[in-house]
């Protein structure tokens, strides 16, 4: 865990040295930007019942805020981000709907190239560390893990000082958290894996 918060506090270190450069005009800048949004398996149990029930979720609609520091290499641009991220997504457990809320800091470091006029592509590892997970109507632990890796991967144009990019974010390794019910008859208990898949959309402003 001390490990864990130390790369964080790295990481945040890093990108904040580079806005710091950038106030001299090397690429700092804002994005916003909507996601879609779907954790991995719910698995839990009814009552006494021996038998598991196996829940994938549906996505919903999360946010996400934040800052980035770009700069070109040659042909090739390097930008990591720090990214606060709201996701939401839902399962269905005894007739009833129940949205899981996550929310988490995400620092992007990505590499990407010009492909023609304005279109670029690029990839990197993403970096994400857990700061409150939610299930509606349960009481549920912290994740296992709060710091986990994941994978940044998508497509953008530039007009000027605007730009807008889809990507799609994947996390690489599962993050389970403990539930159980709250006032519910017969309990419900299990675990339910945090781990993000989505689709985001975004739009930036270079300052």
């Amino acid at each position: 865990m001390k490990l864990q918060k130390r790369v964080l506090v790295f990481a945040v270190t890093l990108l904040t040295g580079f806005a710091a450069m950038s106030q001299a005009g090397s690429g700092f800048g804002i994005k916003a930007g909507f996601n879609y949004n779907q954790n991995g398996d719910l698995i839990a149990g009814v009552g006494d019942a021996a038998e598991d029930i196996i829940q994938g979720s549906d996505g919903k609609v999360g946010y996400q805020i934040g800052v980035f520091y770009k700069r070109k290499l040659a042909k090739i641009y390097l930008r990591p981000e720090l990214i606060y991220t709201k996701t939401a997504s839902s399962y269905e457990l005894n007739g009833a709907t129940n949205t899981y809320d996550i929310s988490k800091l995400d620092l992007p470091v990505l590499l990407g190239v010009k492909v023609v006029g304005p279109l670029h592509v690029f990839a990197g590892p993403a970096f994400q560390y857990l700061l409150e997970n939610d299930l509606e109507n349960f009481s549920i632990n912290e994740a296992e893990n709060d710091f986990t890796v994941g994978l940044h991967l998508g497509a953008g144009v530039n007009l000027g000082k605007l730009g807008f990019d889809v990507r799609y974010e994947r996390g690489f390794s599962q993050n389970e958290a403990n539930f159980v019910s709250d006032n519910i008859t017969p309990e419900i208990n299990g675990r339910v894996d945090s781990r993000p898949s989505q689709v985001i959309l975004a739009v930036s402003l270079k300052l």
